[in-house]
């Protein structure tokens, strides 16, 4: 049935009809129209490609060492306390 369904004098008529129904002036703007269309439509699917590609599973980071204790000396009555850990102190170990 469709075997011949595209040759080329099917597309003459199909051309020559796109002519008689647009008219010759609005042709280029259509055809700039749908460039148009055609490479904003390519940038949003790329767009959408980056954003998969980045959403994908991150390895979790190593957690850091855990609040550091400070216990009492052998007589102190106190009970153990955590000690304060910012970024400014120098720890030894």
């Amino acid at each position: 049935m469709f075997r011949n369904a595209l040759e080329p004098w099917h597309l003459l008529i199909l051309v020559a009809v796109v002519v008689l129904i647009f008219g010759s002036k609005k042709l280029p703007d259509t055809a700039r129209a749908l460039g148009k269309s055609m490479r904003i439509l390519k940038s949003e699917t790329k767009a959408m490609k980056d954003d998969d590609a980045s959403n994908e599973p991150r390895p979790e980071p190593a957690p850091g060492p855990g609040p550091r204790t400070i216990s009492g000396a052998a007589g102190d009555t106190a009970i153990a306390r955590t000690a304060p850990t910012d970024s400014k102190t120098s720890h030894c170990d």
